[in-house]
């Protein structure tokens, strides 16, 4: 992955000419249809000085790098990812692409590999993977059953240290709802994030117990301090709405906390009025959803020697309008519910363009990618080419959205703290001498 612009040298300077989204500046610059702004902007001691209309600054008084009306936007933000699960594919393959068999699949590779090395290395490679392309903040899944709980997130917690100042690296553990109930298997979860996380969640499903599950999390939360994540109703059965009892509890418990609802796939199969009361109560609620279009692409409405009939996402447009905060997402990379993917977003972001129609009108969408999921995990300072912010950019070789998103744009620079950084992806064969073959403990 080439750079699009060689370094300066130098802590204060001034990118000309940058075509950026007008929703995510401060400053007075007008923009075009489609939301784009032609503005100047000045670095200096990697924080972002100002931005002006181009043409509007001083070009003798700073080095300059003049970007001729490419686009420049934020370092992106991944609300949900699944970093542990990540490059098992080569020995834990999915069989017929479907939701069960990733289920059974990686439950066996758990099982056989999933020791503190084995996870810290596909981690690892996974974070270098999002970083060269761009990202600058994530959320993690962390599978959390048994004893993997205790083996894992030493290793999150390693890493996300390792990290700091490049990925600013969240956790949240990832079970079933079920086991919500179990008073040892909530001992290990509050013991992880006692030590190394902020954020509870679960996997919801229909269940006669999902009321008091969903009560005991919401109490722990609320006594904890702690936020909600859930993974809700990834499934195309219209008669799963676990996310209409979430939203019921949060009112309920009037809680305080961010709650963040990911995939949420079975709302667009509802019928229009009942998906509609669950989305008002959802708004009401505060709750955010993030959509994860090609995980749930890959495995929803999947069977042998059938046409997919919906693209497995959720209602994302009318959760929109009725004023939820909304996003997209990496979700599963190389493993056995999704055999694709590199954690860059800017593919996230063009696939989510056209698999949710994320156009006509474009202008606004790119909040779901930068400034939208930044808030949704506790960093709005991220996402924006706001006065003061770190001066964070991807800058790509396109000048409007149908040339962004025509190409993959394996060339591009991207800038942190306002310096340009020469990290690229990482080698499969990183990979090669364990990834087919059990680890030992």
């Amino acid at each position: 992955m080439a750079p699009l612009f060689r370094p300066l040298p130098v802590d204060h300077w001034r990118i000309l000419n940058a075509r950026v989204p007008h929703c995510l500046i401060d400053g007075p610059a007008s923009s075009d249809a489609d939301g784009w702004s032609l503005v100047d902007i000045e670095i200096d001691a990697g924080t972002i000085a100002s931005v002006q209309p181009a043409g509007g600054s001083d070009r003798r008084a700073l080095p300059l790098v003049d970007l001729a009306g490419c686009i420049a936007v934020p370092c992106f933000v991944d609300a949900h990812v699944h970093l542990d699960k990540g490059h098992i594919w080569s020995r834990a393959a999915n069989a017929d692409g479907t939701f069960a068999a990733a289920l059974q699949s990686v439950g066996e590779d758990r099982t056989r590999h999933w020791n503190a090395a084995d996870i810290r290395r596909r981690m690892e490679f996974g974070l270098s993977c999002a970083y060269a392309h761009g990202t600058i903040a994530m959320r993690t899944h962390i599978d959390s059953i048994g004893p993997q709980t205790r083996t894992s997130w030493p290793v999150f917690h390693a890493l996300k240290m390792a990290w700091a100042g490049k990925i600013d690296l969240t956790g949240v553990p990832l079970f079933p709802i079920d086991l919500a109930l179990d008073d040892s298997h909530m001992n290990d979860i509050i013991w992880a994030l006692d030590n190394f996380g902020t954020t509870l969640g679960a996997v919801t499903y229909p269940i006669a117990a999902l009321p008091a599950a969903l009560d005991r999390l919401f109490r722990l939360a609320s006594d904890k301090g702690y936020d909600l994540d859930f993974h809700v109703d990834e499934t195309q059965d219209p008669t799963a709405n676990t996310l209409r009892m979430i939203a019921e509890t949060a009112l309920a418990f009037r809680f305080q906390g961010r709650i963040l609802a990911g995939h949420c796939c079975s709302l667009a199969r509802q019928p229009k009025e009942q998906a509609c009361r669950t989305i008002d109560l959802v708004a009401a609620a505060g709750i955010a959803v993030v959509s994860l279009p090609l995980c749930n692409a890959y495995l929803q409405d999947r069977a042998k020697a059938v046409t997919p009939r919906w693209r497995g996402v959720t209602a994302l447009h009318e959760l929109r309008a009725a004023g939820v905060a909304v996003m997209i997402a990496s979700d599963n990379t190389r493993d056995p519910f999704h055999a694709y993917g590199d954690l860059d977003m800017l593919e996230v972001w063009r696939e989510g363009t056209r698999l949710l129609h994320l156009d006509h009108p474009f202008e606004g969408w790119v909040r779901a990618v930068t400034s939208t999921p930044a808030a949704a995990l506790g960093r709005p300072d991220l996402g924006r080419l706001a006065i003061g912010a770190g001066a964070n950019l991807v800058i790509l070789g396109a000048k409007d959205h149908t040339q962004l998103f025509a190409r993959p744009h394996s060339a591009r620079s991207v800038l942190r703290a306002g310096r340009f950084v020469t990290a690229r992806p990482p080698d499969y064969g990183e990979l090669d001498d364990g990834g087919a073959r059990d680890n030992a403990p």
